[in-house]
């Protein structure tokens, strides 16, 4: 499937195909990079594209909460970036993000709140300001 095939499938709730097409360009509009590859086939994708395309499926039908499962990871320094950079913009035009990821100094700057598991069970809990000036979360989870 192309970049644009698997846009529309996250559209499926979407019967009008306007509504489709203007879902569609609202995310080459959030991506461009998307809107250049939009005839490519999806499985070319770099893995920072892929990533991006992932985003703009979740954000066809416009939700106001998106969950991602460790969006950064595998990703070249760059793309883990421009992925961060997108995140916040979503943030930014109030969307609720619920994110599980590994790069957790990324994350928190992100975040507004985070917990930090150890096997399995939440470990930390708090504002992500105060996980971030943790001196236990530094130095078990940021490296510090």
């Amino acid at each position: 499937m192309t970049v644009e095939d698997n846009l529309e499938m996250g559209a499926f709730l979407i019967d009008e195909r306007e509504q489709r097409r203007i879902a569609v360009e609202q995310v080459f509009t959030q991506f461009p990079r998307l809107a250049e590859r939009r005839k490519q086939l999806a499985g070319n994708l770099s893995g920072g594209e892929q990533q991006m395309l992932a985003i703009g499926r979740a954000l066809m039908l416009n939700p106001k909460l998106v969950i991602l499962d460790e969006p950064s990871l595998g990703l070249s320094p760059k793309y883990v970036d421009l992925v961060f950079e997108k995140l916040l913009e979503l943030k930014q035009q109030g969307r609720t993000l619920l994110m599980v990821e590994q790069n957790a100094a990324r994350a928190l700057e992100l975040s507004d709140r985070g917990y930090a598991l150890e096997l399995g069970r939440n470990r930390f809990a708090d504002s992500a300001s105060n996980l971030l000036a943790n001196e236990d979360v530094r130095r078990m989870y940021l490296g510090g």
